[in-house]
């Protein structure tokens, strides 16, 4: 059992939450992957160099093949000239890849026990309703500790709050169903809402057969 942060009712108090429910070690190999996928699925993939076919200039030899005393050359858009196309160079390419869907649960349901296990996960409820207020988000936040890094978790879209934090550093908001390991470790805490953590418990917190 750990201590979760607890925000209710404007007063900070604190809850037990049994975070084996959510797994028993880190599996680190399994978080490795999972983030070095979605790291090279959000890669672009345009980078791209000229070879000697893409480069302007002219086609004629620059000096006789022999008798000149120096080396043979060609064209100057030789790779071995300045300015000249490269030697296999790099083209645009889709890095895009997937784990298996089930490697990549086992990820997500990992990272939420590391941050369980080190006691990194608050319960927030008060956010703003009517209309978005930087202004009071924070101080949520700040009431929890938690203002330097954290991701804050709804259960469904929640305009005002993404609007409310949008501009803050080092602050994301995301929805039970968009998170994903390599989200749940990019920020040090993990803040949710009481909707958002009764479906992570509800989708996560059971042993798998």
């Amino acid at each position: 059992m750990v201590e979760v942060k607890v925000i209710q009712g404007g007063a900070v108090t604190t809850k037990k939450v049994d975070a084996s429910a959510f797994g028993t070690k880190v599996l680190g190999r399994t978080l490795k992957d999972a983030i070095v996928m979605y790291e090279d699925n959000a890669r672009q993939g345009t980078v791209q160099a000229r070879t000697r076919a893409m480069v302007k200039g002219p086609n004629k030899k620059l000096w006789p093949q022999k008798h000149t005393g120096r080396a043979r050359m060609g064209t100057p858009k030789s790779p071995l000239w300045r300015g000249g196309g490269r030697i296999h160079p790099p083209e645009p390419r889709d890095h895009r890849y997937a784990m298996p869907v089930q490697a990549r649960r086992s990820a997500l349901r990992n990272a939420l026990f590391t941050k369980f296990r080190d006691q990194e996960v608050a319960i927030a409820e008060g956010w703003p309703t009517d209309k978005p207020s930087t202004k009071s988000a924070v101080a949520i936040l700040a009431k929890l500790g938690m203002g330097g890094s954290a991701t804050v978790v709804t259960s469904e879209l929640d305009r005002n709050l993404c609007k409310s934090l949008r501009n803050v550093p080092l602050v994301d908001v995301r929805t039970v169903a968009d998170l994903n390991a390599r989200q749940v470790l990019l920020r040090r805490y993990l803040v949710l809402t009481p909707a958002a953590f009764a479906a992570i418990e509800q989708r996560f917190a059971k042993k798998e057969s």
